[in-house]
């Protein structure tokens, strides 16, 4: 593909002034590393570079950045207040029973409390019921298992995010 064809989002984005495009990318994920690492590589003449660019870079993160990069995520059943984004990705919590959003937020706090981060799963698409079972037995983990089931997570919802981000066509 060239230059020529690249699709308007992703030009818009390879456009973006440096300072813009590092805002674009904290959005997507709070890593600042992340967020240098595809910055550097720009300009992306298509979607699946700047994807395959991400998914190198989350590789590449360290226990520090990752740390970082978590922090960006609200508790799974408790999107942050005025954050389409966050609400959004957590919709399947959004009908879920007082019930199972009580019992949601016990095991946030198990998680929490044991490996030390929010409990981090790629919300997209999933019930709360799933997301329920999936902290279930991933708090049997350990915080090396853990640690890389939250990269792999962390590199589904950059994918999601970046995708969005750079697929938005002109007005």
């Amino acid at each position: 593909m060239t230059s020529s064809t690249t699709p308007g989002g992703l030009a818009r984005f390879n456009a973006l002034e440096e300072p813009a495009a590092l805002a674009a990318l904290h959005e997507v994920c709070a890593s600042t590393a992340w967020a240098g690492r595809l910055l550097v590589r720009r300009p992306y003449e298509a979607v699946d570079d700047l994807l395959a660019a991400s998914d190198a870079a989350m590789a590449e993160l360290t226990s520090t950045d990752l740390a970082e990069a978590m922090a960006g995520h609200p508790p799974i059943g408790r999107p942050k207040p005025g954050d389409p984004t966050s609400s959004r990705e957590q919709r399947g919590m959004a009908g879920a029973s007082e019930e199972l959003k009580a019992e949601m937020l016990e095991l946030n706090l198990a998680y929490q409390e044991k490996f030390g981060h929010v409990f981090l799963i790629c919300a997209t698409g999933l019930t709360g019921e799933q997301m329920r079972d999936a902290v279930k037995v991933r708090i049997g983990n350990s915080p090396e298992q853990e640690r890389e089931i939250v990269r792999t997570e962390l590199g589904k919802i950059n994918r999601i995010r970046l995708a969005r981000l750079v697929e938005q066509d002109d007005d």
